[in-house]
């Protein structure tokens, strides 16, 4: 029961990570249908490709054989050198082939899922000896879901190969007549043809099963509320943790701008909710810079931390709110409000009787 209420609280799609971890473990898109007919369409191009070269190299090979027969030694020295000969015959012949169809093995899994090395699947596990897990697996839904899909699969395949060899039933008796190159020849070609018809039906089935497994991985790995939360907390940052961190932040880039406050020649208000703060030494800035900016409660605590330290405070609201929307900490205002600061700046030049700082 718990496993169900488990389960239905799995109720997301898994995130890119969590496809990950379940990657890293060997849990993947893996469908057996899909490696067969990869590994039968290799069969199928290997015979396709070295099938009618392969068969009269076997005929010349045992021809040879069987016409020089008085020329060979029956001593074990002899009969293992001839052995040994045919065998490396037989696998010049057959090595092209069987490369095709390892290569066709091996696409078959990456296209699938890409390559990946774990141990998890060799892991020792106790629970695979048990008499009641194998009979569950043979005996349970897999095992079940998998007897079906043979047995539909064999009568398919099944009804294709008769299909394809009934109407040529003439020609096969008609084999017997003939050469043995022409034989091996003439089967390759049927071999190839009857092949094809299975690819047929084998590529459908293929195509279905992949899709039913893709959807079981995305199923079996689906994630609770919850453990979407947990993961956005482990990848992003705990938000409470993230929010008190920009805080603290915040606050020390106050603390940086309040105290740049003295150092500053102006401060122009709105006069209650805006706040900036200029400095300008003449012949060594080309125009005032922004040292300070605030609204509200961080306004009036640059104000009074003007007049703690004898810093104009110059009234123009105006100018206050269009400063504060234009230029940011530690920037030159910009050439359009040069001519209201320079205003602003020379007052206070007349009011303090000094050149600015």
């Amino acid at each position: 029961m718990a496993e169900d209420r488990d389960d239905s609280q799995r109720t997301e799609e898994p995130t890119q990570r969590k496809l990950e971890q379940a990657r890293e473990h060997g849990d993947v898109v893996k469908s057996t249908e899909v490696t067969t007919f990869a590994v039968l369409a290799g069969g199928t191009l290997a015979i396709a490709m070295f099938g009618r070269s392969a068969s009269e190299g076997f005929v010349a090979t045992f021809r040879g054989i069987l016409e020089n027969a008085d020329q060979f030694g029956t001593d074990p020295a002899s009969m293992m050198s001839l052995l040994r000969t045919v065998g490396y015959e037989l696998a010049g012949l057959l090595a092209p082939a069987f490369a095709v169809i390892i290569g066709s093995a091996l696409a078959g899994h990456v296209l699938q899922a890409r390559p990946s090395f774990t141990t998890e699947r060799i892991k020792p596990d106790l629970a695979k000896l048990s008499p009641l897990s194998g009979f569950k697996r043979l005996f349970g839904t897999d095992g079940l879901i998998n007897l079906g899909k043979g047995l539909v699969k064999l009568a398919l395949v099944g009804a294709v190969v008769w299909t394809t060899l009934w109407p040529m039933r003439r020609n096969l008796e008609s084999l017997m007549g003939q050469t043995p190159t022409a034989i091996a020849s003439d089967m390759s070609s049927l071999t190839v043809r009857i092949l094809i018809a299975a690819l047929c039906v084998l590529g459908v089935l293929a195509g279905i099963d992949y899709f039913i497994q893709r959807a079981r991985f995305l199923s079996r790995n689906r994630m609770s509320k919850q453990e979407v939360k947990e993961e956005l907390r482990q990848t992003d940052g705990d938000p409470a943790i993230k929010a008190r961190i920009r805080k603290l932040r915040i606050e020390r880039a106050r603390r940086r701008m309040i105290a740049e406050v003295p150092k500053a020649t102006v401060v122009v208000t709105n006069p209650t909710h805006f706040a900036v703060a200029l400095k300008y030494e003449s012949g060594k800035m080309a125009a005032p810079l922004c040292v300070a900016k605030g609204v509200d409660a961080l306004a009036l605590r640059i104000r009074e931390v003007a007049k703690e330290h004898g810093v104009p405070v110059v009234e123009d609201p105006p100018l206050a709110r269009a400063l504060y929307a234009a230029v940011e900490l530690d920037e030159a205002i910009p050439p359009e409000h040069y001519k209201a600061v320079a205003q602003v700046i020379g007052y206070v030049m007349r009011l303090t009787g000094k050149a600015p700082h």
